[in-house]
């Protein structure tokens, strides 16, 4: 018994210890792809890469978080992931009111910048995707750290339709629309890690009081 006891532990400090190097490896990424998309939104004019730019740098946050909690107590990783939760609705809301300050000014963006942007930061989180896929049901930590990652290739491919939208009609409103649309998934995402956080918070409660 003690034997398996001991070979148990050893598989979760092994399993503990794979997610650390994945996340910091995500979180470089992460981190590096927020400085190219935020310069790159600004000087493109672009809505949807500033928004995406804010999602990586969301995500860096996210998976620092992630790695202050991998060695520490269920407690401490639900909070940890109500935190994330808080984290994605507040982008999620600053965006939305980006989108509204760049349909009043009406400035077309550049497309050419947004899609060679756009296609690089897809190929960045398509790499982070896959490493963090197998470990998406491995805990509530790496679940919500997984759906950032799956986010963040939805919202890479919708930059690219909205660089081709706007070289098609030469309009802001594609860029805009495509920011909002970013906007209500951070938000969507928000509310399912939340929901979560909350039943694993209820659950660890009720085993507390046993």
């Amino acid at each position: 018994m003690d034997a398996c006891c001991q070979e148990k532990e050893q598989e979760l400090v092994n399993l503990q210890a794979g997610h650390g190097r994945i996340l910091r490896i995500v979180l470089t990424i992460n981190a590096a792809f927020f400085v190219v998309e935020f310069c790159a939104g600004i000087l493109a004019h672009s809505t949807a890469l500033l928004a995406d730019s804010l999602d990586m740098l969301g995500d860096t946050l996210v998976y620092g978080l992630s790695l202050y909690v991998l060695w520490r107590s269920v407690k401490w990783k639900t909070g940890a992931c109500m935190a994330k939760g808080l984290l994605m609705a507040a982008f999620g809301l600053g965006v939305l009111i980006e989108a509204v300050y760049k349909a009043m000014s009406a400035q077309v963006p550049i497309y050419e910048t947004m899609g060679i942007v756009g296609v690089l930061a897809l190929l960045a989180n398509a790499l982070c995707f896959g490493l963090l896929y197998r470990h998406r049901a491995d805990n509530l930590n790496m679940r919500s750290t997984w759906l950032c990652s799956r986010n963040d290739v939805i919202a890479n491919t919708a930059v690219l339709g909205a660089a081709f939208g706007v070289y098609l009609s030469q309009s802001v409103w594609p860029d805009i629309i495509v920011g909002a649309a970013i906007a209500g998934l951070f938000l969507q995402s928000a509310f399912t890690v939340l929901r979560e956080s909350f039943i694993e918070f209820g659950r660890s409660q009720s085993l507390a009081q046993l």
